[in-house]
């Protein structure tokens, strides 16, 4: 028999047996590389590394310490819980357990609720797991034998997912006394799992739907190295003191109330902060040629059946009934702007009209999935769409762009691309969809982005950019996103009168730049750690009289301050003034004036800064005119996101 080809990424050709594994190929390249081998990618596919070779293929060794190497680790750390809560616990049953962001988990069913002293317990069982260093095998059985053997385990949650493949061959991974249904791939034993750690213990739904059982889901995570996992836990300390939740009740943001789970309650400062947030947007739109538009959060049911939403997105969606007809609750605002652009005949001369509107809408999430205002059931999206010539679609993507990088800057954000194609359930035509996503990449590519592609999670309607923000503490957010559209103008029949005189289709894109504007405060509250930039803290100046014989004096102050439009507060408690700064400065607000009798006498301010301390002393036109200053250039001390 004739030796395979494995070519490698560096172009070299190196000839083995049939038969050979990636492993085997690791160890000939080196035996460093061999040891560190734990699965490979041939032809684009990643496989484990006992994966046999018996064909020409090309190879990447995936290594123990690679990028590509962590969701191996966390997948086989996953089902090393699994064996591990099996083994603790007779009566339970395993239902699935994937890789995710960050970490890992795995749902149970179990009489017996776990607790902290559970998770204790299930790591040292796994600690004992991974220590007898037991080899991970795959096995390809007939659909028939993997059913027979699930129903041996009494595995029923493995037995619906059988019976719903439609493969007649079924992958199963055999570790020691555990079997489980999975694809792959895996490492090679259980010995190769350095640092791992158990999280929490959620609520979750069989395949999460609220109709069915509910779940117990342990969350974990596990690194390459315990310097890794120790840098993680770090920062989920670190997290967990900037949960937006509890930054957003000490400084009066906003709150949740059980009378509308799901549905934000903004307070006045909370006010303060999202003003701040839609005038900068406005006023960047306005420059931009943007014209604002409002439309109604409930309409007709034809409509949502006209734009495809009824047919992709009815279950998030909200319905009532009016004069004996159904109508929904817009869960987009895009068939809204439509009717809008519809309502009158446009010509090629008004073209690219952008019409942007900061449109409430509603999405039914269940209520394990609410978070804050991460995950909200209501939530402001800064919608803006786009109705332009063909030849006009690259410049205006390249101009969204421009204007993401604007605002995003004004917030001190890094942030990565990602270009999301086609999804499987989609409208249009395939040409339609080539031609969309070629104009997304060549816009990207023009203003010089590094980007990845996301294959298979475009828009129904169409391909998309997500912009992805970095905050200060390495996490990333999904905020932005373009996405052109040839669908909509199809099916709304959307016209413009052509240089020709005759009827022609403008395309459309819809983008948004915050996202959510719920979200993106709920994301600034954990990036700042609630010590907002000067220009959007809800309280920009506290005024602190010395004794009550400054009050007075405090509050002309105040009012000096006010005329201009600073956010500022008079703190006329009768406490001390150290207890008054300190209170200030948890409560993250900028600067404090602090006003004595030689202050009132003189006309003048001490001034604190929360993070420098004190300043000095001011007169109040000369501190006015540098908050003023640092107010309208938006000044960000990056110091103040990593406190």
């Amino acid at each position: 028999m004739e030796n395979v080809k494995v070519t490698l990424p560096d172009g070299s050709v190196k000839e083995y047996e049939p038969g050979t594994t990636v492993k085997d190929v690791a160890y000939s390249i080196g035996s460093g590389l061999g040891r560190d081998a734990i699965a490979g990618i041939v032809n684009g596919q990643e496989v484990d590394a006992s994966y046999s070779i018996e064909e020409d293929i090309e190879l990447s060794i995936i290594t123990i310490d690679s990028d590509d190497a962590l969701e191996i680790i966390r997948h086989t750390t996953s089902h090393v819980m699994a064996q591990a809560v099996k083994r603790l616990y007779d009566n339970v049953q395993v239902a699935i357990g994937p890789a995710i962001d960050d970490g890992f988990y795995y749902d149970f069913n179990l009489d017996e609720t776990f607790n902290e002293e559970s998770l204790a317990e299930i790591e040292a069982e796994m600690q004992k797991i991974i220590d007898e260093d037991i080899e991970i095998e795959r096995k390809i059985l007939p659909r028939a034998e993997a059913i027979e053997l699930m129903k041996e385990r009494n595995e029923k949650y493995k037995l619906e997912l059988i019976e719903e493949l439609e493969d007649e061959m079924i992958s199963l991974y055999y570790q020691g006394d555990f079997v489980d249904l999975c694809r792959g791939p895996h490492l090679p034993s259980t010995g190769y799992i350095k640092a791992f750690k158990l999280l929490n213990v959620a609520g979750a739904y069989w395949r999460g739907d609220e109709n069915n059982e509910m779940l117990q889901r342990i969350y974990g995570t596990a690194f390459a190295s315990e310097k890794d996992l120790e840098k993680y836990l770090t920062r989920i300390e670190e997290a967990k003191k900037r949960d937006h939740r509890k930054i957003g009740k000490e400084l009066d943001l906003f709150s949740m109330q059980e009378e509308g789970r799901g549905f934000p309650f903004f307070h006045p400062k909370g006010m303060a902060l999202r003003n701040e947030l839609v005038d900068f947007w406005k006023e960047e739109h306005r420059k931009d040629g943007y014209e604002e538009i409002k439309t109604p959060i409930i309409l007709d049911e034809s409509l949502w059946h006209q734009s495809g939403h009824w047919d992709h997105y009815k279950d998030n969606m909200y319905f009532t009934e009016i004069d004996g007809e159904t109508h929904a609750v817009k869960p987009m605002n895009c068939p809204g702007g439509i009717l809008v652009y519809k309502d009158s005949m446009h010509s090629y001369r008004e073209l690219p009209i952008k019409m942007a509107e900061l449109g409430l809408v509603h999405r039914h999430e269940m209520s394990g999935a609410l978070h804050g205002l991460m995950r909200v059931r209501s939530f402001t999206q800064d919608d803006a769409h786009i109705y332009c010539l063909p030849e006009q679609i690259e410049d205006e993507l390249s101009g969204v762009i421009k204007l993401v990088d604007k605002i995003y800057s004004a917030f001190g954000f890094k942030y990565n691309v990602e270009l999301s194609t086609k999804p499987e359930k989609a409208m249009g035509a395939d040409e339609l969809w080539d031609k969309a996503t070629d104009a997304l990449r060549s816009a990207i590519e023009k203003n010089e982005l590094d980007y990845e592609v996301n294959e298979g999670d475009g828009a129904f309607y169409g391909p998309k950019i997500d912009f992805h923000l970095e905050d200060s503490l390495g996490r990333t957010w999904q905020c932005g996103t373009i996405q052109l559209d040839f669908q909509m103008p199809e099916r709304f029949d959307l016209t413009y009168i052509g240089q020709d005189g005759d009827e022609h289709r403008p395309v459309m894109i819809h983008r948004a730049i915050y996202g959510s504007i719920e979200r993106f405060i709920g994301i600034l509250i954990e990036h700042f750690a609630g010590a907002f930039p000067t220009w959007l803290a809800p309280v920009q100046v506290e005024v602190i009289p010395v004794s009550d014989d400054q009050i007075d004096y405090a509050l002309k102050v105040k009012e000096a301050l006010k005329k201009e439009s600073i956010r500022v507060e008079v703190d006329s408690r009768s406490e001390q003034v150290g207890y008054k700064i300190r209170d200030a400065q948890v409560k993250q607000v900028p600067y404090m004036l602090i006003v004595g009798g030689r202050e009132e006498e003189a006309g003048t301010v001490s001034v604190r800064e929360r993070r420098e301390g004190d300043l000095g002393t001011s007169k109040i036109e000369d501190f006015k005119a540098r908050i003023l200053q640092e107010i309208a250039k938006k000044e960000i001390n990056t110091e103040d996101s990593l406190k």
